[in-house]
């Protein structure tokens, strides 16, 4: 099994008419408070953020889409480099476009971003994973995600786009338990 390395390096860094092409998700859980035998309508909708490397405030896990594989292949695998997390992307959360200093480069030298986010549906935390030395993870409810939220076009991805998807009727069919 060769072991998970987080990829650096953005030669493979995709780009659209100036904005960095970024792929994250968020990552949902379903909690029974009740314990096994309890009541299955009690369950708590809880979402995975991850603590920030450059300051205060929590995030879903985010990078940058390389030219080797389809979006969705990359939102799953910032999943699995920063937070340790694999699943099942449910659902297109929508385009959300944000300006980063850190990311300001050559192609982007406004460090303008266009970020695809998902919801992932996670099956599996790993014990180790490539950025654990750095990130700790953080199951949370969706208002306190939105009030940990570092970044408010996260924030947006969560009120706009998981929210409102995760209140339709789509959710309890998804629901194996």
């Amino acid at each position: 099994m060769s072991e998970l390395v987080a990829r650096t390096g953005r030669h493979q860094q995709r780009y659209e008419a100036g904005c960095r092409l970024i792929a994250g998700c968020i990552p949902f859980r379903f909690r029974y408070p009740g314990g096994s035998n309890g009541n299955k309508s009690d369950k708590i909708l809880e979402v995975l953020m991850i603590n920030s490397t450059s300051g205060p405030g929590l995030l879903f896990p985010k990078g940058g889409w390389e030219n080797d594989e389809t979006v969705e292949e990359a939102a799953a695998r910032e999943a699995l480099e920063e937070a340790g997390v694999r699943g099942e992307l449910m659902h297109f959360l929508g385009h959300y476009h944000f300006k980063s200093k850190t990311l300001q480069d050559e192609f982007s030298p406004e460090g303008r971003c266009r970020a695809a986010m998902f919801a992932l549906f996670v099956k599996e935390e790993l014990e180790s994973w490539p950025e654990q030395s750095r990130r700790v993870r953080s199951w949370v409810t969706v208002p306190e995600a939105a009030q940990c939220c570092r970044h408010s076009w996260m924030r947006e991805a969560l009120e706009n786009g998981f929210k409102k998807w995760s209140a339709d009727a789509m959710i309890t069919t998804m629901d194996h338990h």
